[in-house]
């Protein structure tokens, strides 16, 4: 009952996914993909002379909101724990407005926060039970499964004192092994502040607070969203310049999140099309080639690479390759974002 939903069909441009003002409005998850919007891919396009674009994408899952004692099966909190633990990670759509037509009045969002929070805990509690069983057992054959058993137990003791998994210190040898455990307070997270029409050009102290307590977060009207969505992108410029506001939250949330995933965007560019493409940041140039396609890997043989700025300020790759601007990279170069990438590769 926070603008999930509401969110969501904006997400997605049209109305994918039923939203209403009453409990579990939503109990399949939907799930969309979504454009990242981009400024340099057009300004790629021009300076190749190309007219198609490929951006990069995320994809968002609606999923039904949680309550207290979900972790019991309150609500739809089984199937809700089953969902999110497929997701990457969780976009928290937290309410910040006031509305008499939302059944629960009165908004509360530093409460609704820790009652989530400590309903994943208490579910990563009994997951984190498990695993000690099973670790324990291990343990009385195997030294890595013992010092195992002392990383499950000390988070363990810190779910307890209602810490977030991801929170809770690690012994570095063993920092793999926790980032790998099936819990979902693991998960990296976003808070989305949905705050009223009032609010949004001018936050209010209290949100403030809150979007420093709580971190990384963006916040957003998803009624003004909604709005948005219905004009064309001048009038949508026009708008936005009226609120007192330069872009819309929704390109605030999609850039966040796909920062939050820990995804950098390399591109290509020729006639043909300009394409971004997705890897998480480290990714060595041999395996971004695997992204295009898995020959590309297997045959690499160097990489033409150059910084799209670079590209377009010297009006594409001729010019630059006579400027020495372009320069050739081996299979253990870490791609850059914003890098502009020609891979040579045998068949």
């Amino acid at each position: 009952n926070v603008g999930k939903s509401t969110l969501f069909n904006v997400l997605l441009k049209k109305e994918a996914a039923q939203a209403a003002n009453y409990p579990f409005t939503t109990i399949d998850p939907n799930v969309g993909v979504i454009e990242v919007s981009d400024q340099r891919l057009g300004k790629l396009a021009k300076t190749v002379n190309t007219q198609k674009i490929v951006p990069a994408t995320v994809e968002f899952v609606d999923i039904a909101g949680l309550v207290k004692d979900a972790h019991k099966g309150e609500g739809l909190g089984n199937r809700f724990l089953s969902h999110i633990r497929e997701v990457d990670a969780i976009a928290h759509v937290v309410r910040v407005f006031e509305d008499s037509s939302v059944i629960r009045s009165g908004a509360d969002p530093k409460s609704d926060i820790e009652t989530i929070n400590i309903e994943l805990m208490l579910a990563d509690l009994e997951t984190i039970n498990k695993l000690i069983e099973a670790k324990t057992k291990e343990a009385k054959t195997s030294k890595d499964a013992k010092e195992e058993l002392l990383v499950l137990e000390k988070i363990r003791e810190g779910l307890e004192k209602e810490q977030l998994a991801k929170n809770i210190q690690r012994n570095e040898k063993y920092t793999d092994f926790a980032s790998r455990l099936p819990l979902i307070t693991n998960k990296p997270m976003i808070y989305v502040f949905n705050v009223s029409e009032n609010d949004l050009a001018n936050l209010n102290p209290e949100i403030k607070a809150l979007s420093q307590q709580f971190q990384p977060s963006v916040y957003l009207c998803a009624k003004i969203e909604s709005d948005l969505s219905t004009l064309s992108p001048s009038d949508q410029k026009e708008y936005l310049k009226n609120l007192g506001v330069e872009e819309s939250g929704l390109e605030k949330l999609i850039r966040a999140s796909y920062k939050l995933l820990g995804l950098i965007t390399y591109f290509t560019a020729g006639e043909k099309e300009v394409r971004a493409w997705t890897i998480k940041g480290g990714t060595n140039a041999r395996k971004a080639a695997g992204v295009i396609h898995t020959d590309f890997e297997k045959g690499f043989i160097k990489a033409q690479v150059i910084d799209w700025n670079v590209l377009v300020g010297t009006g594409g790759w001729k010019h630059a390759s006579e400027k020495g601007l372009a320069r050739f990279e081996g299979r253990d170069y870490a791609v850059k974002d914003g890098d502009v990438i020609d891979f040579k590769f045998s068949n």
